[in-house]
């Protein structure tokens, strides 16, 4: 008995990338760093919003690479003239991946009280019926 995939089933034509879409999401790191929630803001908006506390502005990058959100954080260890007796809080970096589906568009992104929200807006797609002639052989 053969196991069916979502790209193999005989009435879903053409998801083939969607399957590869589940797998690269499967595959991305379960890591907890930085913490994020996930809102709806509206019918067709969202709120991605991620705790990035001792981050300044120019250390995070938001860039969307092949349908992918990529929410990247470096931090610059400036430690010149500093003297620790206790490191508790590290400087680190972080990359944050989120797939986003077709018609999901970056709304924008704001940095407040140590948390980067990044606003998504999904466009309404047409209904859009096409009627096929049928040509004799």
């Amino acid at each position: 008995m053969s196991k069916l995939t979502l790209g193999s089933h005989p009435f879903l034509l053409g998801f083939e990338q969607l399957e590869r879409l589940v797998e690269r999401t499967a595959k991305s790191g379960n890591e907890g760093y930085p913490p994020f929630n996930i809102e709806q803001s509206g019918e067709n908006a969202y709120r991605i919003t991620l705790a990035v506390a001792g981050f300044a502005e120019p250390d995070l990058a938001i860039t969307v690479e092949e349908s992918q959100l990529v929410i990247r954080g470096r931090q610059t260890e400036d430690d010149a003239g500093r003297v620790f007796l206790h490191r508790g809080i590290a400087a680190r970096q972080f990359q944050r991946s989120f797939v986003l589906a077709e018609g999901v568009e970056v709304a924008g992104a704001k940095l407040e009280n140590g948390l980067l929200h990044v606003d998504l807006t999904r466009a309404e797609p047409e209904t859009v019926v096409q009627t096929i002639r049928i040509e004799r052989a």
